[in-house]
């Protein structure tokens, strides 16, 4: 979504219409806040997600390539299972 000059200065005109001069800095700054809590919990749960996955791994998963065939069929039956 592409604004051109036009866009913006009328956007930022209905803003200082709406809000006034004064209130701008004050409205910009708890959108930044918002957004960078957001962001936080984002990250917090995208760190719970990756702890639980391991945690129903087990430990930290093995590398294919150095899994002989039967271990590599036995882990793949132990996460079928665990599913």
């Amino acid at each position: 979504m592409n604004f051109g000059t036009t866009e913006i200065i009328l956007i930022v005109a209905v803003l200082f219409l709406l809000f006034g001069a004064s209130r701008l800095p004050q409205l910009a700054k708890s959108l930044g806040q918002s957004r960078k809590a957001f962001r936080e919990g984002m990250r917090e749960a995208e760190e719970e997600e990756r702890a639980e996955q391991q945690k129903i791994a087990g430990t930290e998963a093995p590398r294919i390539s150095q899994m002989s065939d039967e271990a590599l069929t036995e882990e793949m039956r132990r996460r079928a299972e665990a599913k």
